[in-house]
């Protein structure tokens, strides 16, 4: 992610460091809910969560590069993170990713991610939403131009277009609700999704721990239909944020000058300059 146009927390959730934290529990809460259920050693899956927990918590640059060596030589992502991990765990490891497949840890993975991300979208949209609610009382009685078709027309209020905005927002935020849910979804199916070698509690014991629902009738993949939607709704709360701010805009003008957008001291911005290709 370019780092000017992200924040160090969403960022940080779609960092290597957190994806492969996020694999090391997918696979050690497999291994603990096998030793549950009898097969996999007790004590293995203890030694793998000790071990494994260890290992992340020291986590560095150096790991990083040795996951990378090893995927040049496997062309293979969960492999090289499991082979590393075996490193660290010893022959306990021989117990961990047993019956599973890889999308089993890349899907839910990536289900994981997503809902932390949704999680700071959504506390984003409460900070708009309360914006806009403050800003469109404090304007309630602030006349404005109407415009049809960008034609002067009869005269609203400021607080009017700003509690439109407030609505489409609240409505964006009930959508963003719904895609969460339905992209919180777990798949530990195994190959092909049969669950030949899994037991299915397998899957509801990672899934209720990890805060997400079991896929409801499984295959290899969660499918993708999940993820449409909810970047589907992503793209319309996008537009949305797209109207309000082509709206302000509009306004500051020169040729309107209704309204004017907030300027950090010492910012600074480039413009055309009148007597040059070069920008001042």
């Amino acid at each position: 992610m370019v780092p000017r146009y992200t924040r160090p927390v969403m960022a940080a959730i779609w960092s290597p460091e957190n994806r492969y934290r996020i694999w090391f529990e997918i696979e050690a809460l497999a291994c603990e809910a096998m030793a549950e259920y009898g097969t996999v050693p007790k004590d293995a899956a203890k030694v793998v969560r000790e071990k494994g927990n260890a290992a992340m918590a020291a986590f560095s640059e150096a790991d990083l590069a040795r996951i990378d060596e090893i995927e040049a030589e496997t062309r293979h992502d969960v492999i090289a993170f499991l082979t590393w991990l075996a490193e660290k765990v010893g022959p306990e490891s021989r117990f961990v990713h047993l019956g599973m497949t890889s999308s089993d840890v890349l899907d839910t993975c990536l289900s994981v991610q997503l809902v932390q991300a949704t999680d700071l979208l959504l506390k984003d949209l409460d900070d708009v939403l309360a914006a806009l609610k403050a800003r469109a009382f404090e304007h309630k009685h602030t006349l404005t131009i109407g415009r049809s078709h960008g034609i002067h027309a009869e005269p609203t209020s400021f607080g009017l277009k700003l509690a439109g905005h407030y609505a489409e927002f609240a409505r964006n935020r009930q959508r963003l609700e719904t895609a969460r849910a339905e992209i919180a979804t777990c798949a530990i199916s195994g190959a092909v999704g049969t669950y030949a070698h899994l037991d299915p509690r397998v899957e509801s014991f990672v899934a209720e721990r990890l805060g997400l629902q079991a896929e409801t009738v499984s295959t290899q993949v969660i499918p993708r239909d999940r993820h449409a939607a909810f970047f589907c709704a992503l793209a319309v709360i996008a537009s949305g944020i797209e109207r309000l701010a082509t709206e302000v805009r509009h306004l500051q003008r020169s040729e309107v000058r209704e309204a004017e957008e907030f300027f950090h001291p010492g910012q600074k911005a480039l413009q055309p300059c009148p007597t040059s290709a070069t920008r001042c």
